[in-house]
């Protein structure tokens, strides 16, 4: 836990960078045997990119770098729950877990930072791999209020 706790740190500054180069309030961390193989920001606004979101960015640095597609073994570090599109980026990677540090609230739903209100837990359930989702509550408030601060 303690090194979730560390990584999951790690994803919540990647969500502070992403706010300062004027992107979406998210950030992401993948690592795998103890370390960390890459980072994503979300800057899919900028880029005109609706698939640029933290997690699918740090999924294709990681790919890249292990010169793969298989991350067997490798956790998903999210400073939010991932929406359903990360998610399934996750599952096709063959990440084993998701670490993540602030869930997907009914305000965020109905204000677009979701694609509705999916449940990842009731979806997980019906995969042929099932990945661990873990919520480390630790960050949530600190998360919510550079959501807020992204909003002004």
């Amino acid at each position: 836990m303690i090194d979730d706790k560390k990584n999951l740190q790690l994803a919540v500054f990647q969500a502070r960078e992403s706010v300062k180069q004027g992107g979406f309030p998210a950030g992401a961390v993948i690592a795998k045997d103890g370390k960390v193989i890459s980072k994503g920001i979300s800057l899919g606004f900028l880029l005109h990119d609706p698939t640029s979101h933290a997690e699918t960015v740090s999924i294709r640095e990681a790919c890249q770098k292990l010169k793969t597609t298989d991350l067997a073994g490798a956790t998903l570090y999210a400073s939010l729950q991932p929406c359903l599109m990360c998610f399934s980026a996750t599952n096709w990677a063959g990440i084993s877990r998701i670490v993540y540090g602030c869930k997907k609230t009914n305000n965020m739903v109905s204000k677009g930072c979701y694609e509705g209100r999916s449940d990842l837990e009731v979806i997980n359930k019906e995969n042929n791999n099932k990945i661990e989702l873990i919520f480390v509550p630790d960050f949530q408030e600190e998360i919510l209020d550079l959501i807020q601060e992204w909003e002004k």
